[in-house]
């Protein structure tokens, strides 16, 4: 289902944007994939803007109907995006070991970011109206110019050269299986598979919690999405993702 519709961009401000626009003018198909050469004005989850230099990188939105999904669960739709692109980066980086998803839903490869994700929900009622993944995956891009602090690309992993087409395709054919697990009732295993590529579980680290600076255990996430922190002291804390930054 996922990717069975692309809608492919020259250049767009958004695709998160430009999918929400197209939501509203008229119901679009689930799975529908925005895919852009050239997204000027995208964004992270933490409001950044996200540098992509054009025709290097894959940036695109992914518009799903989630209405089977409770409010109090759509961190669920963190998992499945996160690991769908964890599991791509896998099929394609032969140093696979390295790759991890660091708490809410960037990807990274050892200490370097490669992947953010920004989910815009709307709900209606106590469930969710319609979900919109906008993803951006460094691909073949080796040069950036932005203040952003750690980038890198599967370029500059591996040395070679992407087709970016087929590095969509299998996103696509990745995010279907998650969202598949999702849907089906296969909860335990988007659990687990979260936790164990969760960078930094269980490994002894600085943290700056409710402005304060902490040494502390990532033990797991809530249902909320909370990640959970245990204190050199035993006790345990669930942080909300504007509370609590991770030391260098």
């Amino acid at each position: 289902m996922i990717g069975n519709n692309i809608i492919e961009l020259e250049e767009t401000l958004s695709t998160n944007r430009y999918a929400s626009e197209l939501i509203s003018a008229s119901e679009i198909s689930e799975g529908t994939v925005i895919s852009a050469v050239n997204q000027t004005l995208g964004r992270g989850s933490d409001g950044s803007f996200w540098e992509g230099e054009k025709g290097k990188n894959l940036t695109l939105s992914i518009v799903l109907y989630p209405e089977f999904l409770s409010i109090k669960k759509q961190f669920l739709l963190n998992k499945v995006a996160s690991l769908s692109i964890y599991d791509m980066i896998v099929k394609l980086n032969p140093n696979h070991k390295e790759v991890m998803i660091k708490w809410p839903n960037d990807i990274y490869i050892g200490n370097k970011k490669i992947s953010g994700i920004l989910i815009e929900n709307a709900i209606l009622g106590d469930t969710l109206k319609h979900s919109i993944i906008g993803i951006g995956i460094n691909i073949n891009q080796e040069i950036f110019v932005s203040d952003a602090p750690n980038p890198t690309s599967l370029k500059i992993n591996t040395g070679k050269t992407y087709n970016l087409k087929e590095c969509l395709s299998i996103l696509c054919s990745c995010f279907d299986r998650r969202y598949a697990q999702l849907k089906n009732s296969g909860l335990s295993v988007l659990d687990h598979d979260y936790l164990s590529a969760l960078y930094l579980i269980n490994t002894p680290a600085h943290y700056i919690f409710q402005k304060q600076f902490i040494s502390a255990v990532i033990k797991g996430v809530a249902e909320s999405g909370k990640l959970i922190l245990e204190k050199i002291n035993g006790e345990t804390v669930e942080c909300d993702f504007k509370e609590v930054e991770f030391v260098k």
